[in-house]
């Protein structure tokens, strides 16, 4: 089982991590453009987060689905979901336009954005509103990819991703020093190479995982258990992501350069927590997949192999930020020495949730693989607004810690968040070691 794990998730795993260095190298070239750019990027990015939940959340959900009835062998099954899966981000990429494109500076406002951040962030949010539709379909294939087990091929086509919105980020900022909108343009690019692959590969006709019009069913037997599983994933992530726009909203009062300072905080953390992110998407694939095919005990052993690479991951990444923490943060913070402490302090407590955040995603992989989304939404709404916003509010009113407050928040809400992990964690494997090994 190890070695299955392994072969599904490490590739997930370093398309994560790759993912997340070209990311902070990203953000590197945004505070070339300026601090406000940085904030900017930062802030709307979380808002970006947010909406994503919308098809995140709908290809997790169905994925679990169409995992289970590849396990099951019900091949017409996974023609049906697959096809509707895709019809069904169609409707819903629709209606994000048109709800959000023509007021795009109202929903800014709405969402508390700071005045300084709205000249240069409309164009910038307004592209990233497109990308974030075509993401849509890209995360649809992408699942369907995770649940037959082709990591690879999702390892090789995202560094498609990442290495041509790099590039053409450093040409348009570097080269023709155009402003924070580049930025976009080149995610929107990037997304659009993975839209045509996805395209070219599903309308195979000998491809079971193709998409088929006349297989789309809008039937309650076919869209509800899909449905049902995936609502509450794009509430648990969309929530996850409005609760980091709140903390954000709140860190204002320290100054726009504490938000900026916390989002490159979260890119270093992501060095370590997006990798165990690739285990817990490819380990809640090999769960599900088992799950179907009613080989429990794999279950929980797939579990267990997870469990032992995540801390591992958080353990031996936590230590390698901390010790170069110096060099990295000087990469974002340049000459500007306060800055550069920012970062620092932020990150130095932040990165106490690494281990305890190798449990909660191989906690939340468990959830996933056996369809327990309702409780996966109340552990990240716990992470957020139970661990995280009033734990802020009352640093901020009882203290004056000033910008550290924001480091403090995340150490304290990443650690709990493992603390409940472990909690329902063995909840759940006791309940799966003798409610289901015992049909067996």
């Amino acid at each position: 089982m190890m070695k299955v794990i392994l072969y599904v998730c490490a590739p997930l795993a370093l398309y994560q991590s790759l993912t997340q260095v070209f990311k902070v190298f990203d953000t590197m070239m945004a505070s070339h453009i300026s601090s406000t750019a940085v904030s900017s990027v930062a802030y709307i990015s979380q808002i970006q987060i947010m909406l994503s939940a919308l098809g995140s959340g709908l290809a997790v959900g169905a994925s679990i689905k169409v995992s289970e009835a590849y396990g099951a062998g019900d091949f017409e099954l996974v023609r049906r979901r697959v096809s509707t899966m895709a019809a069904l981000c169609a409707i819903l990429g629709l209606g994000v336009l048109l709800a959000l494109l023509p007021f795009s500076r109202s929903f800014l406002e709405f969402m508390n954005t700071p005045e300084e951040f709205l000249e240069i962030g409309i164009p910038y949010f307004r592209i990233e509103l497109v990308a974030l539709v075509v993401t849509f379909f890209n995360n649809i294939y992408i699942a369907i990819e995770r649940a037959r087990g082709n990591s690879k091929r999702i390892l090789w086509m995202n560094m498609g991703i990442v290495i041509t919105k790099l590039s053409l980020t450093a040409v348009f900022i570097y080269i023709f020093h155009w402003g924070v909108t580049s930025i976009a343009i080149a995610t929107l690019v990037s997304q659009l190479t993975v839209l045509a692959t996805a395209a070219v590969n599903m309308s195979k006709k000998d491809n079971l995982f193709s998409f088929s019009a006349k297989a789309v069913s809008f039937k309650k037997q076919t869209v509800m258990p899909m449905v049902n599983l995936s609502v509450p994933v794009i509430i648990e992530k969309a929530a996850f992501a409005m609760g980091k726009v709140i903390v954000n909203s709140m860190c204002t009062v320290y100054g726009s350069q504490t938000v900026g300072a916390l989002g490159i905080s979260n890119n270093i953390g992501g060095i370590t927590t997006m990798p165990q992110s690739g285990f817990q998407e490819g380990g809640s694939a090999v769960i599900s997949q088992n799950r179907g095919a009613g080989k429990y005990e794999r279950t929980l052993l797939a579990f267990k192999c997870e469990l032992v690479c995540n801390i591992l991951i958080g353990a031996v990444l936590m230590a390698v930020t901390l010790l170069g923490l110096e060099y990295i943060s000087r990469f974002f913070a340049g000459d500007d020495d306060s800055f550069n402490e920012m970062i620092k302090t932020i990150y130095r407590y932040e990165a106490w949730g690494a281990i305890p955040l190798g449990v909660n995603a191989s906690v939340l992989s468990l959830m996933y693989g056996f369809g327990k989304t309702k409780v996966t939404l109340f552990m990240n709404f716990c992470r957020i607004f139970l661990f995280r916003v009033p734990v802020l509010v009352l640093l901020r009113a009882f203290t004056n810690y000033g910008s550290e407050s924001a480091g403090i928040v995340m150490g304290v809400s990443n650690i709990l968040s493992g603390v409940l992990a472990i909690i329902l964690g063995i909840i759940t494997f006791v309940q799966i070691k003798f409610e289901f090994l015992e049909i067996q």
